[in-house]
Order: structure tokens, then C-alpha cells, then sequence
């Protein structure tokens, strides 16, 4: 077993492949009282984090990753981020913990400076049963970073009603209610941010901070005078002005450490820790000392070249007090015990050298087998685990879902390999009859002494997961009292519309009771106990010019008997058609087990609740025998476009053609790529229409069309002219049916008598939803969001080279790309200028639809290969065009465009 030592100097640990470095961490936590990691980014971390709550289950893991945001930035970093920051710093100044303890962090959250360790000390405690002084904790909540509003949804949030407050602090899944009677607190319970319902109870809870600025009397003051020694104060100072005033600013963090005293360092949170880090992490260290000298640098230079035409002052706080410097680094580490993680086999010197028996790579590399297309992977992976076990090795296969692993295990079973699924580490060890199967997010395999893992990507390819989260489900009935404001209209099933007056405490039976007080026409007042809330819903309508029903009344017992009706004519109406569908006939088209699964399986992704749902429905629609017509909503990206792959893959391997109508070019040859890349090896031809084929081989693919030779085609509106026959249309997938004239849905109609229809829309048009609502087409809608996706930031602001430059600047440090979306076509050579001046470094090109078709292809090819840093465009690329590394987006004059198009965009 490898020995871990305290002694202070710098220790290789050779031969610890990435996806070891979970179990060689836990193992170094159990030796050793504290431990540090530092990994490359929060990908990384996150990752880290997710192996060791499988393999080392017992162990205390504590994240401590870095702000979301660049350098010297406007904006603040998220509220869930910096509360997970909060609650590891506070966690640790409390100093040893009872079990293993082992710290997560990033590069950039190491270099990044920390208050001090003093600041986490504050904490507000509430205890149920004891006496709770209201204003001391209201006060304590302003001064640490909470913020007011009427609903608590975030981390970071508070709300007060009576003797109720909700509050989300730091350090918990869910936010807190306390129920005060008097000056003693009754109960604390945790609910449900979304229902606003009860989920548990606490004895008690520690208040802390949910932000690294405080804005009391004294931090102001400390701040005013830092800020003036720095910069001085000028009139037009906006930062400096709010700050003055008490009043939090957007991206104030920015400025942290003219709010304190001093700073610290993460380290000084743990000075007795061992400190290990990822391999080659020098070099992410030096890359991000570059970084933040450049961005210092150029908010220097804007300033001193007055590029900031809004006015927006902007003071850059000196590196060395906001982040450490260049040797400050291996001063903090020198008396420590540092290990550094190697993945290749430990080198031919000993001394200061310490060795793990493991090789330096994966379970296996089977990318040599799988890129033939006829090749068995599945018969190659039974081989290779049967060496394996005939070696003496344990070998454990993982999944990144639980549906993944059901059907690799189903395609192995066929081929003679039995597996068996098991849940936890320890079980997979004990495993003999069968090989274990577990669900890990684990990208790539491993090999250790005795131990062979074989993760999903190692048979399948690069896949891209995300951690399953707990489905919520809003609903029209009101689930707690404080989901109401005092006005709000709502409905009692009894007594009809009536107007919510807030909450107040009757003696009923010589005890208090809570109760919602409704007013009613005529002033009349009516008391509904809080535990009878479901007889009341929410006024869904207009609020203006609504009037109250008058309680005992029979009008509202007129409208109930009015809406039933028009409810059972509508009723009646709807079952109409659904026998007219019912009786019509369609193919059958049932799923081949086996290659189905082989199809599914080359999905880089794990299917999502919705999106398997989806899947699902649309397979149930095809083996029904009747014509199906099917809508799936979801938005942009959320995987409607692997629903259609699933859709077509079967009906064209039961012999039926199939039909791909999309709105534009562009679509249509992502599409056509995308069909083409997921059924390589098959036994499928694929055909492209639109303006960007030419005109020889738009003749050949109407001519194999007709004949039966071509199964999939994908296509424009050329696809829906009268010289198009198909020989055995059996799918017509229509995708963002929104775009589609009048003229061409009469077309579509004449192509869908007896086809399956299966709709996809980011943004139904009203007739098309409401036929689906109302049950004449089957609706399912993927509102799970994709993997990493992250909640869309979105600034309104005054035009400011400073901050377009530090956008596109932010998104090309990062590798990625960047949309600049004009409204009309004349803005775009005026905006190609200013970026050329503005961001010389940086290459962008322009492209919109009135362009000849093979210079616009070969625009879009070139930016989808990254020959270009920025596209200039006008909304041809809002039809769902799939650009993994395009993350920002930036919109010229968006007061030209509707909100539908901004939306959409």
C-alpha cells in the first residue's frame, strides 16, 4: 500500500492514470488528517467529486470552486457557486473534522484571494424552542449578502411574512422556514422551493454568510477610503456611488478587497493539509497568470484610451491584492507535503520519487475496433473481458445511466457475456458469477493491481452526460400560502373568484388557527382553514376588470354549469376525431432489438426523463398501426433532433421512406451531416434537398426518390414541390412547423394521408399548441434541459465597446465562439468595421440569406470548422442550428426586434 508522508518537500506520484486519481485520493484521505487537491477547472472538480461519492462513499468531500466569471469582470458570479464557496470556507475554519476530510479546488480558486479566516466566524443560530431575536437576524441577513423579495427561490434569498420567514442560506439543498410565535422560534422546516412544500424538519440551523462582501457601516467605510487611496472618487463613479449609498451593484465582488481588512488564502483554511495536484497543472497555473495580466491589461488600456463611450468607469483593482503572484505560490507550498499526479509508468530515478502500482492507461482502447463499421464491438469487449478474468483481474463495466447500462448489458448478454448490475463499489468488488455493472459518470476506464475498468466511452466513444436531477413539476393549484401576494385573484371551487387579503390567526375551539382570508363582493369575507389551501387555484386570466363573485350567490354556480357544457360539446367534438384517426390505418413499423439498441447506443448522450419519454411515445405511435401526428416541444437544443434519428432509423429499416422537412439551408445541412454521422455502417442512404445542392445532384435525388432507392431525405421547401414523388412514404418529420407558409402546410397535407407526421417546434404557433392541448394530435414536450446547460445570462445595455470586447475577448480565451446578430443587412458592414478596430486579434465574417448559396456554405462550413471567431449574421441562425462552442451571443439593436425573435434567438 502506498505510504502518503507529511514531510515538507515535493513528491511525484507516478503511475495514477485521471480516472485513478478518485480511489489514490480517498486512500490518501484515510491516511492523512486533511487533504487538498487542486484540479484544473471545475469540470474537472466536478467530475472528481461525482467518482468519489461512489468510491469512497464515507469520505467528507468539500468543493471549493472558483467564481464563474473572468478577470476583472462586470458581473457577479453565481449565487450557487459562491454559496458553495461560503459554505466550504466556513466549514473549515471550524478546524478538524470527525471523519477524513478531503478539499476539492480549482487552479483559478487557488490563485484567487479569500477574506479571512475571522469573516466566516460570524453565524446567527436557530434553535427550535428557544428564544429568536427577529431584528438582530434581519440585520445579520443584510450584512452578509441576503437579499429581500417576495418569493424565495435561490440561494442567497430571504422573504418575510409575519411570523414566517423563508430563507435559502448557504450550506443547504433547500431553503428554511422559520415559524416564530412571539420571540420563540416553533419550527424549522426545509421545503420545496418550486411547490413551496414541506419537505422535513430541522432542531436547528448556523446562519452564515452567502456572500464574500459585506455591507455593513464599517466595510463601506473601509471601502470608500480604499477606493479614494486607489483611484479617487469621481462624480460620474457608479460603483462607487451605490457602494456609498449601501446599495449592492452588479459585480461589486470584483472589487473584494477593498472591503476587508485583509486577505487570505485557501490555504490558510487548512494548515495542516497535504496538498496534491493533477497532472501538468503548472501549466494551467502559468496560463492563468497570463490571463489575468491580460485582462488587467486591457482594462488599463481601455480606460486610457476612453473606450468606454457609456461612461461606465471602470478602476481595475492591482493583481496582487486581488490574486497572488508569481512566487508567491511555491512560498505557501514550501513547508507542505506536495504530491503531483503522474500518469505514465514512475520514471527510471528514485530519491524524492514515490511509486503506485498502477499502469498509466485506460481499461482499453477499443477506438481502433469501433471505427470499423464491420466489426462486432460488442463480441470485442466479451473477448477482452474474458482475458482479463482468466488473468486473475476483476473487471468492472460502468454506465452513465441507468437505461445505458440495460442495454449494453442486453447486447452483451447476447453475445455470451453476463453481467450483473449492482449499485455500489463494494458490491462490484465482491462480484464473481458475472461481470458488475455499475452507473459512474466516469468518462474513460483504468487499470490498477488486480482491477480492470471499462467505462461506456471506452466501448461506445466520447460521451457527454449530465447528473440526473430531481424532476419538479409546478401545477396550477396554489400548494402554500406564501406562493400568494396580497391581491392576487383566486378561485375557490365552491364559492368562485375572490381576492386573496393575506393570512390571519383565528381562535377556533380556544386555540389559534391559521387561516386565508379571501374578500368576496360586497366586502363579505370568507376564512379557508390553510390546511383545506387545494380548494383554492389561481385566477389564470386577465386581472383587469374582473369581478368578485358575491358569496352565497348563484352566478357562480351559472358559470360552473355553463363551462361543463361547452366542455361536454367540446368533448363530444374531440372524440369525433379521435374515431375518425382511429379508424384510419398506417404501416406498422415495430423496433428491431439488437441493432435498434446498436443505433441508440452511438448517442453521445444520456437520454433525459423527457427526451426517453419522448422516445418512447413516438415508438408506442409507430407499432399502433394508425397514422401518427405527434408534436414535440422542447427548446432550442434539448434533444428533439435524436427523437426524429430514433423515428427514422425505424421506419426506414422497416422499408418505409422518410421525409425530413426543415425551415432553412443551413438546418437541412446540419441535419443531412448529422443522419449521415449516425448511420455510417447501416444499411440506409441518406439524400439532401435545397439551393445548396447543385442542380445534377438534386436530379439524381428526385430520381432515386421515386424509385425507392434513397430511404432518408432531408430537405427545404424544395421538398414540398409537385415534381416530388416518393415510391413508399412512410415518416414526414416537420421540423419548426412554425416557419411554414399557408401554402406549404396545404402541400403537407396532400403528402400526409396515411404517413406518420411527427412535428418538432422550439415555439408552437397558437393553432398548432391548441390542437395538441386539446388532444388532435398527441403532444410531448422535453422541457429537461441538456447536458451543462447553463441558466442564459442576459444584460441590457448601452452600447460599450469595453464590454463587447470583453465578451468576444472572454469567448475566445475559452476557445469558443461567438454570434453577433444584426437586424438588418445593412448594419453588418458598419459592424464588421468596428470589430476589426475593436478586436484586431480576433476574426470574424458576415453572412446572411441573400447570399449566392455556395459562398453562404462555404461561410457557415468554415465558421462550424472554426476558421473564424465571430459570425456577423442576420436571424438565419436562429432555426436551431447546433454549434456546441458558440456561447455567446450578442445582438445589435435589439429594440428592432419582436420578443417571439429575441426568444427564439
Amino acid at each position: 500500500m502506498l505510504k502518503f508522508s507529511k514531510n515538507p518537500k515535493r513528491h511525484l506520484l507516478a503511475g495514477v492514470p485521471e480516472n485513478y486519481t478518485a480511489i489514490v485520493l480517498a486512500e490518501e484521505a484515510k491516511q492523512t488528517d486533511d487533504v487538498l487537491h487542486i484540479c484544473h477547472d471545475d469540470t474537472r472538480l466536478y467530475d472528481l467529486a461525482a467518482e468519489l461519492a461512489f468510491f469512497a462513499p464515507d469520505l467528507d468531500v468539500l468543493l471549493f470552486p472558483a467564481w464563474d466569471t473572468v478577470p476583472y469582470d462586470r458581473v457577479s458570479p453565481n449565487t450557487e457557486t459562491v454559496a458553495k464557496r461560503l459554505e466550504t470556507l466556513s466549514l473549515l475554519q471550524m478546524g478538524k473534522s470527525d471523519k477524513p476530510r478531503l478539499v476539492l479546488t480549482t487552479v483559478n480558486a487557488v490563485l484567487q484571494r479569500v477574506p479571512p479566516v475571522d469573516f466566516f466566524k460570524a453565524a446567527f443560530s436557530a434553535e427550535v424552542g428557544r428564544s429568536f431575536d427577529e431584528k438582530a437576524f434581519h440585520v445579520f441577513l443584510e450584512r452578509n449578502g441576503y437579499q429581500r423579495t417576495e418569493q424565495v427561490m435561490e440561494p442567497g434569498e430571504y422573504a418575510v411574512r409575519g411570523g414566517i420567514i423563508d430563507i435559502f442560506a448557504s450550506g443547504t439543498g433547500e431553503p428554511l422556514r422559520l415559524d416564530l410565535f412571539g420571540d420563540e422560534l416553533e419550527t424549522i422546516r426545509t421545503f420545496d422551493p418550486i411547490t413551496q412544500r414541506t419537505t422535513g424538519q430541522v432542531d436547528r440551523f448556523d446562519f452564515r454568510p452567502v456572500s464574500e462582501v459585506a455591507l455593513d457601516a464599517e466595510a463601506i467605510s473601509r471601502f470608500r477610503t480604499n477606493y479614494r487611496e486607489l483611484f479617487g472618487a469621481g462624480s460620474n463613479d457608479i460603483l462607487y456611488e451605490a457602494i456609498s449609498e449601501g446599495r449592492r451593484f452588479q459585480g461589486m465582488e470584483h472589487w473584494l478587497p477593498l472591503f476587508h481588512e485583509g486577505m487570505d488564502t485557501i490555504f490558510a483554511f487548512v494548515p495542516e493539509a497535504v496538498i496534491s495536484m493533477d497532472y501538468q497543472a503548472d501549466k494551467v497555473i502559468e496560463g492563468r497568470f497570463e490571463q489575468i495580466d491580460e485582462y488587467y491589461n486591457a482594462r488599463v488600456e481601455a480606460e486610457k484610451n476612453g473606450l468606454s463611450e457609456s461612461g461606465m468607469i471602470y478602476h481595475p483593482v492591482p493583481i496582487n491584492r486581488m490574486f497572488l503572484e508569481r512566487d508567491e505560490l511555491p512560498r505557501l507550498l514550501q513547508d507542505r507535503a506536495v504530491y503531483d499526479l503522474f500518469p505514465f509508468a514512475p520514471p527510471e530515478e528514485k530519491g524524492q520519487t514515490e511509486t503506485l502500482d498502477a499502469k498509466g492507461r485506460s481499461g482499453k482502447d477499443f477506438s481502433a475496433e469501433r471505427s470499423l463499421a464491420d466489426v462486432d464491438i460488442y463480441e470485442v469487449v466479451r473477448k477482452y473481458i474474458v482475458e482479463e478474468r482468466l488473468a486473475g483481474n476483476q473487471v468492472v463495466l460502468t454506465a452513465f445511466s441507468v437505461g445505458s447500462r440495460s442495454r449494453i448489458a442486453g447486447l452483451l448478454k447476447e453475445r455470451g457475456a453476463p453481467t450483473v448490475e449492482v449499485d455500489t463499489w463494494k458490491e462490484a468488488l465482491k462480484t464473481k458469477d458475472g461481470t458488475p455493472f455499475v452507473v459512474l459518470p466516469m468518462q474513460q476506464g483504468f487499470r490498477a493491481p488486480k482491477l480492470c475498468v471499462i467505462s461506456e466511452s471506452d466501448i461506445l466513444g466520447d460521451r457527454l452526460i449530465r447528473p440526473v436531477r430531481k424532476k419538479r413539476r409546478g401545477d396550477q393549484f396554489i400548494a402554500d400560502a406564501s406562493s400568494l401576494v396580497e391581491g392576487d385573484l383566486v378561485v375557490h371551487i365552491d364559492h368562485g373568484i375572490g381576492r386573496y387579503q393575506g393570512l390571519v390567526t383565528l381562535q377556533v375551539g380556544g386555540a389559534p388557527h391559521d387561516c386565508v382570508c379571501l374578500i368576496y363582493a360586497d366586502n363579505d369575507k370568507l376564512f379557508v382553514p390553510v390546511e383545506n389551501i387545494e380548494v383554492l387555484s389561481r385566477y389564470g386570466s386577465e386581472q383587469a376588470g374582473v369581478q368578485l363573485d358575491k358569496l352565497g350567490g348563484t352566478a357562480w354556480q351559472a358559470k360552473k354549469a355553463r363551462l361543463k357544457k361547452r366542455i361536454r360539446d367540446m368533448a363530444e367534438a374531440l372524440i369525433k376525431i379521435a374515431a375518425e384517426r382511429y379508424l384510419r390505418t398506417a404501416e406498422k413499423l415495430p423496433t428491431t432489438e439488437g441493432v435498434y439498441d446498436d443505433f441508440c447506443a452511438r448517442f453521445p448522450y444520456a437520454e433525459t426523463e423527457d427526451q426517453e419519454k419522448s422516445i418512447q411515445d413516438v415508438l408506442s405511435d409507430l407499432t399502433a398501426g394508425r397514422p401518427m401526428d405527434r408534436l414535440v416541444c422542447g427548446d432550442v437544443g434539448f434533444g428533439k433532433t435524436e427523437v426524429a434519428l430514433r423515428a427514422a432509423f425505424v421506419a426506414a429499416m422497416n422499408g418505409m421512406q422518410v421525409a425530413v422537412v426543415v425551415p432553412t439551408t443551413l438546418l437541412a445541412r446540419q441535419h443531412y451531416e448529422t443522419f449521415i454521422k449516425r448511420l455510417t455502417g447501416f444499411p440506409l442512404r441518406v439524400g439532401l434537398l435545397s439551393r445548396l445542392v447543385t442542380a445534377k445532384n438534386t436530379a439524381a435525388t428526385k430520381k432515386e426518390l421515386a424509385e425507392g432507392k434513397l430511404d432518408i431525405v432531408i430537405g427545404t421547401h424544395a421538398l414540398l414541390a409537385k415534381n416530388i414523388a416518393f415510391k413508399n412514404l412512410g415518416l414526414l418529420i416537420i421540423d419548426e412547423e412554425q416557419h411554414f407558409g399557408v401554402a406549404h402546410k396545404e402541400r403537407l397535407k396532400q403528402l400526409r394521408s396515411n404517413v406518420h407526421v411527427l412535428t418538432l417546434t422550439a415555439t408552437p404557433i397558437p393553432r398548432t399548441l391548441q390542437m395538441a392541448l386539446t388532444g388532435v394530435r398527441e403532444l410531448s414536450i422535453i422541457a429537461t434541459p441538456p447536458i451543462d446547460r447553463q441558466a442564459v445570462r442576459t444584460f441590457v445595455l448601452p452600447f460599450d465597446p469595453v464590454i463587447i470586447r470583453e465578451a468576444l475577448m472572454r469567448e475566445y480565451l475559452r476557445g469558443g465562439q461567438a454570434f453577433y446578430v444584426c437586424p438588418r443587412i445593412s448594419d453588418m458592414d458598419e459592424i464588421m468595421k468596428k470589430l476589426e478596430t475593436l478586436i484586431p486579434e480576433i476574426k470574424a465574417v458576415a453572412a446572411h440569406g441573400r447570399m449566392p448559396a455556395t459562398e453562404l456554405e462555404n461561410i457557415m462550413t468554415a465558421f462550424a470548422d472554426k476558421k473564424y471567431d465571430i459570425l456577423v449574421s442576420t436571424t438565419i441562425i436562429e432555426s436551431g442550428l447546433d454549434m456546441p462552442s458558440v456561447n455567446t451571443l450578442i445582438v445589435h439593436r435589439a429594440d428592432m426586434f419582436g420578443l417571439a425573435k429575441l426568444y427564439q434567438i
